[in-house]
């Protein structure tokens, strides 16, 4: 399949995110170097990466890009930000039993509080509410918010996140992804980007993201484990900054282990808009899927992502 420039990347974006998730579902919770151990080279005698396991089907991506998928259909179907109507999606998705759920997440879908207490609700009564389950979801909103001012596309990006993570540190990782991901659709060096994107950040936030998102930072140097929100996005520019390929920086998410299928999936938004479409292993797009709990047995394919990243960035 070829693109222009502009849609390969973004293309890239929405089936990269979708490849990362599915990539990494079979290995979360597992050790470091548990992928690299099975595949210790790239879809060599091993056989394709995207293997399954754990509960999924060979290339099924989880809950990280079923809840983005019902962003980008509220986004394109409502004509823009419709905040109640995202949410009653996301209800309507979590009472239809999918396969997998954030604690976080779960609780706050299956209460009874309307769309705007909900996640206040969570956090008020508990410490650790800046997981990375609002971030795991920003690439639709990234494209269909790219060529808007800047401060729509960031009030856009903290709104959707706050629907579930009231924590602002989950908001503004998502507007700092944001920025990050529209930089390298627009031909942009993303470590350029980067200062300009942590400006938007209020204190006392924008310390400690500037903290994880330097230059020199690596995943060992996290204070948490990679279900927070910081280390999530400081492991995608890692993956990004130290390699050449969207494949490497894949690989060597996953290979890290823990909550891998979410730090696949942001990494995969990522590296996807940085390397395009084209970019991406065939092996991986022929066989990458998504099921829909909740909104009928359709299955969402690769060509389904292209052609939603098109309409999105259209927007």
């Amino acid at each position: 399949m070829s693109l222009p420039e502009r849609a390969d990347r973004a293309a890239g974006a929405m089936v990269g995110w979708a490849v990362g998730d599915a990539l990494g579902a079979p290995f979360e919770f597992r050790l470091g170097g548990t992928f690299s151990g099975r595949f210790p080279e790239p879809g060599g005698l091993h056989g394709n990466e995207l293997c399954g396991g754990g509960g999924w089907k060979p290339g099924e991506a989880t809950d990280d890009t079923q809840m983005g998928l019902l962003v980008a259909e509220s986004l394109l179907e409502c004509g823009g930000l419709d905040l109640p109507d995202i949410f009653r999606r996301f209800r309507r998705w979590a009472a239809a039993d999918p396969k997998d759920i954030g604690i976080l997440t779960e609780t706050v879908l299956t209460g009874h509080l309307p769309w705007d207490q909900a996640a206040l609700d969570y956090a008020a009564h508990n410490l650790h509410a800046a997981g990375n389950g609002s971030l795991m979801r920003a690439v639709p909103a990234a494209l269909r918010y790219s060529r808007q001012d800047q401060a729509i596309r960031v009030e856009a990006a903290r709104s959707i996140s706050a629907l579930t993570h009231a924590d602002p540190a989950t908001g503004w990782g998502c507007a700092v992804y944001q920025e990050l991901v529209i930089a390298a659709l627009d031909g942009r060096n993303v470590h350029a980007a980067l200062p300009a994107a942590l400006a938007l950040v209020d204190e006392p936030h924008r310390t400690r993201w500037q903290t994880v998102l330097t230059p020199g930072w690596q995943p060992l140097m996290a204070t948490e484990s990679n279900g927070a929100v910081w280390p999530t996005l400081g492991t995608a520019l890692w993956a990004l900054h130290s390699s050449t390929t969207f494949e490497e920086a894949l690989r060597a998410a996953v290979d890290l282990g823990g909550d891998t299928d979410t730090v696949a999936a942001v990494t995969g938004g990522l590296a996807g808009a940085v390397h395009g479409l084209a970019a991406i292993p065939a092996r991986w797009t022929e066989r990458v899927h998504t099921p829909l709990p909740g909104f009928g047995p359709g299955i969402r394919r690769a060509a389904d992502l292209v052609a939603l990243a098109e309409q999105l960035d259209a927007r």
